[in-house]
């Protein structure tokens, strides 16, 4: 059985059977029974079928929110916002996927003498049922920044979602489902769903009918299911775990860089890869910028993730919680001094409060590690070129940000941070029309954007003569 635990509560919510290995390889197929003829329907009927599904999820964006609430702990505010940032995922997908996916012809004119071919393109063609293994932290947005794009290549899905979410992907995969045989799709199994235990994973990705991985979720997780794929010679894209850095200098908007940090590190309640984990500060504002953020931090109210008016939640699982508690006390233990929070909260649930640790070293695992959860480290720098090279003292490379006015900070902020995104002077996040991801151990591979869309695409080279 798969067990959804109530975060808020620590009680179960909900338990879900399991599929077998039969019931696997089964459900599966049905993915692959339903590729032809979604492979072969035109450009103009997957938009509209994705069109239909964005309506659906405009439709039942409250009952989406409350579920993520209850699965995961995720304040509703921040559910409803979730559930939209999905809808205009799907949107720009089906009215940019004939744009990105057109045939690229290329000008091979030959030297004197040679054959001369008519034409010589590029086309990009769907490689059949993909497998999305996503994890609970953004249930709905993870799962249609795989989805959308997928679809939209011509692509069918098998999604593998958390246990504790197993409500919200059987909402999901229902009303794609549901659409698709309004419309009379050929098969309306485009989506399904994989419940199965995570030990099952590996048996999931060698099914012969997979053709590909996405995965999100923690490294350690992504280089396991990396290797399998590897070993099946399948196509993987990993966006894995990262410990974000965000430099303010003494020339920034020291207000600004405040609310931002806060709001990309305290939203989800402490719960995203993309998040910032780290905030490196110029010394001479050193003190001031800690004031700032220990005087907005404590002002963020943890409840119920029902209430309107919680701005954290719970964390999503009792072991995350207590591997984030770990990072805590042992980064105390090594010198960082706690401002603000440090211990979980005495009631029922999975509860941590706002956590301001400041004079955090490298060596620390408030430094070292991704911390999971509203736990923000500061460090102090002297120069420009100290913080550009602390910043890039990490194993992961998933975003990084500065505030600066200087020119010569942004351009050398953008050439030399070692990341897949970098913002200047503003807050990272993830754009439908941007490519995501990182590198070194924050995964390969990009979702979102042109190139995403490509990523489970065969490039077809194609020489007519």
């Amino acid at each position: 059985m798969l067990t959804s635990t109530n975060p808020a509560t620590g009680l179960v919510l909900e338990q879900y059977p399991a599929l077998q290995a039969e019931e696997l390889n089964d459900r599966i197929n049905q993915a692959a029974d339903a590729w032809p003829g979604w492979n072969l329907a035109r450009m103009n009927l997957r938009s509209k079928v994705m069109m239909a599904v964005a309506e659906k999820l405009r439709d039942q964006t409250q009952e989406l929110a409350e579920l993520m609430a209850l699965e995961m702990g995720k304040p509703i505010r921040q559910g409803r916002r979730e559930v939209a940032q999905a809808i205009e995922c799907v949107e720009y997908f089906a009215n940019q996927a004939a744009v990105y996916l057109g045939s690229e012809h290329v000008d091979t004119s030959p030297d004197s003498g040679s054959e001369s071919p008519r034409d010589h393109y590029v086309t990009y063609q769907p490689i059949g049922p993909v497998l999305g293994v996503v994890d609970a932290s953004e249930p709905v947005w993870q799962a249609f920044r795989f989805l959308a794009p997928t679809l939209m290549a011509g692509n069918t899905c098998v999604l593998k979602h958390a246990a504790q979410v197993q409500g919200t992907a059987n909402l999901i995969v229902e009303l794609i489902q549901q659409v698709c045989g309004r419309m009379k799709v050929p098969d309306a199994r485009i989506v399904v769903n994989l419940p199965i235990a995570d030990s099952e994973v590996a048996a999931a990705i060698r099914h012969p009918a997979i053709q590909g991985l996405s995965f999100a979720g923690s490294s350690p997780v992504g280089a396991q299911l990396a290797a399998v794929a590897a070993s099946a010679i399948k196509r993987t894209v990993l966006q894995l775990s990262g410990s974000d850095a965000c430099i303010v200098m003494a020339d920034g908007d020291l207000e600004q860089a405040v609310d931002m940090a806060l709001q990309s590190r305290m939203k989800n309640s402490g719960q995203s890869g993309l998040a910032v984990k780290r905030v490196l500060v110029e010394a001479p504002v050193y003190q001031q910028v800690i004031e700032l953020l220990k005087q907005r931090m404590a002002k963020l109210q943890v409840g119920d993730p029902l209430l309107q008016d919680s701005d954290i939640g719970p964390i999503a699982r009792q072991e995350l919680l207590n591997t984030l508690q770990h990072q805590v006390t042992a980064s105390i233990a090594a010198g960082a001094k706690c401002l603000l929070g440090g211990e979980p909260l005495a009631r029922p649930g999975f509860y941590y409060p706002p956590t301001l640790l400041v004079d955090v070293q490298p060596g620390m695992p408030a430094f070292d590690e991704e911390t999971f959860g509203p736990v923000l480290a500061v460090t102090c720098v002297d120069t420009f070129e100290q913080a550009l090279a602390v910043a890039n003292q990490t194993r992961y490379g998933l975003a990084a940000s500065i505030w600066t006015r200087t020119p010569r900070n942004k351009r050398q902020a953008i050439l030399n941070l070692q990341a897949g995104q970098v913002a200047i002077n503003g807050m990272v996040k993830t754009d439908p029309r941007l490519p995501s991801g990182g590198i070194k151990q924050s995964g390969y591979g990009r979702e979102l954007g042109p190139q995403g869309i490509r990523e489970f695409t065969n490039a077809k080279q194609v020489w007519v003569g």
